[in-house]
């Protein structure tokens, strides 16, 4: 399994990526002429790491829609590393790699079961990586 410091090195990743998100999405805002754009941002930039999900209640705009399933990635993550059950291939239970987990933020099949996966599921969806 991950080590604690890969874990710690993997939920700062996470965390300094929102911060760069919610940075992006407020510049984004500030540059509409609607004022609620405006008062929005000033809101997104008070908002804590932990209130990823929080901003998606605000956020469901067309401006930053381009951002809101990587926001949702991070906080997939953050709750699974919160519940503990972070890095646990839902088929085999094996490890998934910490390069996985971080080229795929919601992976949920080590590297081997995901080829197995897709190869029983060619030519079909591929969001439940």
């Amino acid at each position: 399994m991950m080590t604690e410091s890969q874990l710690q090195e993997f939920r700062t990743m996470l965390k300094e990526r929102f911060c760069d998100l919610r940075e992006e999405i407020r510049l984004e805002l500030l540059d509409s002429d609607d004022q609620h754009f405006i008062d929005l941002a000033g809101q997104v930039h008070d908002l804590e790491e932990e209130s990823v999900a929080d901003l998606l209640v605000d956020l469901n705009l067309a401006m930053i829609n381009k951002h809101v399933e990587e926001i949702r990635e991070i906080d997939q993550a953050l709750m699974r590393i919160a519940n503990d059950e972070y890095g646990v291939c839902i088929d085999c239970q094996g490890e998934i790699e910490v390069e996985r987990l971080q080229a795929y933020l919601t992976a949920k099949r080590c590297a081997p079961c995901q080829k197995a996966w897709e190869h029983g599921h060619a030519g079909q969806d591929r969001s439940s990586l």
